[in-house]
Parts: C-alpha cells; structure tokens; sequence
C-alpha cells in the first residue's frame, strides 16, 4: 500500500511561538515529527510549511518540504495546496500528521491509511481508542465518535457520547458498557477529495462544536475509523507539554 505523509506546519502558535522549530534533543520538532512518519512505511513524507525557516530546517536535516501560503485557515486548507504542488493523483492516500506530534507511532499512521484503503466508500479514515477514564467521557475538549457496526462514523461530539440513559440515573458514575471511543486527530484522505474540501460551506455542526470532521459527514461524506488498542502520546500543545517531550528525547 502506497501513501503520503503530510505534515502541516505553522510558525505562529499563540501559547508556543515557533513551535515546529522547538529542539527536542538536538532536532527541530517538526524534523523528529517526519521521522516518526518515515517509519510508518510511507512512500514519502512531505512538511507543508508556511515560511522559509521551516522549509530550511528541514532541508537540513533531509526532510522534503513545500512552502504554502501563509494566509491558510486550517491545516487541511495547506494539506490541499500542498496536494496540488505535488501534483498528487486524485486516488492517492494521504495522511495528515499533526506538526506538533513528536512522539506519534509510526503504526497508528499506517493503520489509518490502510482503514482508508480497505474503505472505498469512505472519503476520511481516522482512529479511535476506548474510553478508559470517567473524567475523560465527561470532558468536553476530549472529542468521542460513535460508530456503526462497519466502524463507520456515526457522529462526532465533544459530548458524553453515547448518553448512558442507565448511568444516568446513577449521576453518571460509572462508563458505559460496551465503552465510549475516543477520537484521535489523525486523518486520512483521498487527495482528489481532500482538493475539494476547503471549498465545501462550513457546517452548522462544524460551527457548534468546532469539530472540522463534522463538515465531511454534514456534506454526505463517510468516515472510516481505526481502532486502536492503546492512547496515543499526548501532543505538544502548552510550554509543560514541550518539557515534558524534551525530558523524553533528552533520556
């Protein structure tokens, strides 16, 4: 199974300023981000970066890199420039690895490629993992997915979804049973429809509760989802999140 790995990668960040340059142990974040990917067995692994330093560091470190518009809305909006760059065919398999992920295993992106894969019908694949912590199912910046019998998607919600009807009535003490998935940020696309997705209206869903998925399914698109048997590493969002990556690359 051949696949693209794409990595959107932004200068600006409001609470971590020049985040994709961030050192962990000697490398740029973004650069440690692309190894991890390299491993995944992908065909090629590609920074869509939004300025000259990005680009530059990972041409120094051997990472392929194509420089977008800096004016991008969301990072699928710089994926979908960065598919036209490459010339990408309409058919092809690309995976958008978030830029701040340092510690991804490289198995949870060819896993979800080859859900895509595996999924005609579908035009996203994506991952989930069970809801192990009742302080996770009521959290509400955890997003869950429900699924079909197929693991398809269903609908996803920062919600507590499924509503327990019977847990309720116990103040919702307990998870429910078969378990809660939780959704992991990664995607696959088709990159002929992941062209076409930033032209599509945002969704009143989409709006509500700013899940960017939620526009694929309100214009009529399936999601696949991959289930995975562990959590992912937490991604790097806040300055503890850089410490806590930096104490790992450095023992």
């Amino acid at each position: 199974m051949k696949f693209t790995v794409l990595i959107p990668a932004r200068l600006a960040s409001t609470r971590l300023p020049n985040k994709p340059l961030a050192d962990l142990g000697g490398k740029p974040m973004v650069v440690r981000v692309a190894e991890r990917a390299a491993l995944a067995g992908a065909q090629r692994v590609v920074v869509a970066a939004d300025c000259e330093e990005i680009a530059q560091a990972c041409a120094a470190h051997g990472i392929a890199a194509v420089l977008t518009r800096t004016d991008h809305a969301s990072g699928s909006d710089r994926l979908a420039e960065a598919c036209e760059l490459l010339k990408l065919d309409g058919d092809d398999i690309v995976v958008n690895v978030q830029g701040d992920e340092p510690l991804i295993e490289p198995e949870l992106i060819s896993a979800c490629a080859a859900t895509l894969a595996t999924h005609p019908d579908c035009v996203v694949a994506t991952s989930a993992h069970a809801i192990t912590e009742l302080a996770d199912f009521r959290n509400p910046n955890v997003v869950k997915v429900v699924l079909d019998k197929d693991q398809r998607a269903l609908l996803f919600s920062r919600a507590c979804i499924p509503w327990w009807r019977d847990g309720a009535q116990q103040g919702q003490a307990a998870l429910p049973t078969p378990p809660a998935w939780r959704h992991i940020g990664i995607y696959a696309y088709r990159a002929g429809y992941l062209r076409t997705f930033p032209q599509l209206a945002i969704s009143p869903l989409e709006q509500i509760e700013s899940l960017e998925q939620l526009r694929v399914m309100w214009h009529g698109g399936k999601i696949a989802v991959n289930i995975s048997a562990k959590a992912p590493h937490a991604g790097v969002d806040t300055p503890d999140d850089l410490l806590r990556v930096r104490r790992f690359f450095a023992g």
